[in-house]
């Protein structure tokens, strides 16, 4: 039976949204740091500007797989908490680390190679030497960005996500006079350009990775857990183990992403002003995406964390609170594109074309709204159930066997434009709502049976 202390579904609420509110700032963090890259990057020069985005892209659709693969280790480490295990989690988090650290050192040699093609995927001639030196120089910076994020799942694994928003504001802090310094140069520091802004990236990525080790080092909090009591080498059937649930959610993660950058690409095809109204839409979209995000990923803990304590009225009462949570939070995101469309947009750009298509395309950034909160809230409720290999091939489906193709059909097919490209999205997310939603429900109605709770008797309790 349940222990009779089981938090009640209010407490569930009350658990989630304060586990998830670091969370969504932590992530809007991340997207502040893109937003000030591409503004010190556009003041020095509109080459500079397109280096920097091609650099970006680069190096974040590829880093989804690793980041993706790496959340594993949240749902492993709340199952462990949950189930009293807690002397498993540091060996655990130490196989972590290396796979991390493999994961990294295969980015580096990625952003070392990747430019090397960018002529060949047709990039203007004139970007290709910024882009170049921008991937060269933040590739130094790729193993850090990998382990941070492995110290920080193991943080939100054990109900710590404090660190991911502390440590997210402050990289951006540094990174803001740092990346202006060697952009346009300061003092002894020669100008450098979107070198100098993949130098600065790189930097923070370093000292965010060290700031988080010395904390888990030094932490009261994860003292009992020994993180880094002894030297342990690799382990291939813990990695092993990683890479099973993992790998398949940083594919995923790949093609939910992907199909968003080959949007971007296709109505690229279509003009500037299509183009530029299209990067608009998608960045006020991705900041709405950040609640969602940040919800489901508490989700993914209190989910692991129920399934490893034997409760499965604990994990359909901590499904049912992110459902919750994130309906409301998608209706308030719907309402708010919907009553503010024009006020966004002329935030942005006062070209009354690009506005014009801009403002209609959040119109459809309203619609999807609640078919994204749901994909994701489930994808992160089944994260939490260690079931991610049949997900993978559920947003396969809906990503790339119906949304891209119907998106192409109609915006380049049939002469639909951009909003043709943003239909098939819609019918994309819908999709893997419904088929992520279906996969949850049938997985809560299956768990397994609740783990009996023994109660010591008296004469078998210790002596005083």
């Amino acid at each position: 039976m349940p222990s009779p202390a089981t938090p009640r579904f209010g407490q569930e609420l009350r658990a989630t949204a304060t586990l998830a509110l670091p969370l969504v700032l932590g992530h809007v963090s991340t997207g502040l740091i893109n937003f000030v890259d591409n503004v010190i990057a556009g003041h020095h020069g509109t080459r500079t500007l397109a280096a920097v985005t091609v650099g970006t892209a680069l190096l974040w659709l590829p880093m989804m797989v690793p980041l993706g693969t790496l959340i594993a280790l949240t749902a492993s480490v709340s199952q462990l908490d949950g189930g009293g295990r807690r002397g498993e989690i540091a060996p655990l988090f130490r196989q972590a680390l290396w796979l991390a650290l493999g994961l990294g050192l295969l980015m580096w040699v990625f952003l070392s190679a990747a430019p090397l093609l960018l002529g060949a995927f047709g990039i203007a001639a004139d970007i290709v030497p910024g882009a170049t030196a921008f991937c060269h120089a933040v590739r130094w910076g790729a193993p850090a960005l990998v382990l941070f994020f492995c110290m920080r799942y193991l943080s939100e694994g054990t109900h710590w996500t404090l660190p991911t928003m502390v440590l997210g504001f402050g990289g951006l802090a540094v990174l803001a006079p740092l990346g202006y310094a060697l952009c346009f140069g300061a003092g002894p520091l020669p100008e450098m350009g979107a070198a100098g802004l993949g130098a600065a990236s790189a930097t923070v990525m370093w000292l965010q990775a060290l700031a988080f080790a010395a904390y888990l080092w030094k932490s009261k909090r994860f003292a009992p857990l020994g993180l880094f009591a002894h030297f342990e080498p690799p382990r291939w059937p813990a990695i092993r183990g990683l890479l099973a649930t993992g790998l398949p959610i940083g594919v995923t993660v790949l093609m939910e992403g992907g199909l968003f950058i080959a949007t971007a690409l296709l109505i690229a095809r279509l003009g500037e002003v299509p183009a530029a109204a299209h990067q608009i839409a998608i960045n006020v979209s991705a900041l709405c995406f950040m609640l969602p995000m940040g919800l489901a990923e508490a989700t993914t803990v209190r989910v692991g964390h129920a399934l490893g304590a034997g409760d499965p009225s604990g994990v359909r009462r901590a499904a049912r609170a992110g459902y919750v949570i994130v309906l409301a939070t998608q209706l308030c995101s719907a309402l708010v594109l919907l009553l503010g469309h024009d006020a966004i947009v002329a935030v942005y750009t006062a070209d009354v074309a690009v506005a014009t298509l801009a403002s209609a395309l959040l119109l459809y950034a309203a619609a999807f709204q609640f078919p994204d909160g749901i994909q994701v809230m489930s994808a992160g409720s089944l994260r939490g159930l260690r079931d991610t290999r049949v997900p993978m091939f559920l947003a396969a489906a809906a990503y790339w066997g119906l949304g891209m193709p119907l998106g192409a059909g109609l915006g380049l097919g049939l002469g639909w434009g951009p909003q043709g490209m943003w239909a098939g999205l819609i019918v994309g997310l819908s999709a893997a709502a419904v088929l992520m939603g279906g996969r949850l429900a049938w997985r809560l109605r299956h768990l397994p049976p609740p783990v009996a709770v023994a109660t010591p008797s008296a004469a078998s309790s210790p002596a005083p």
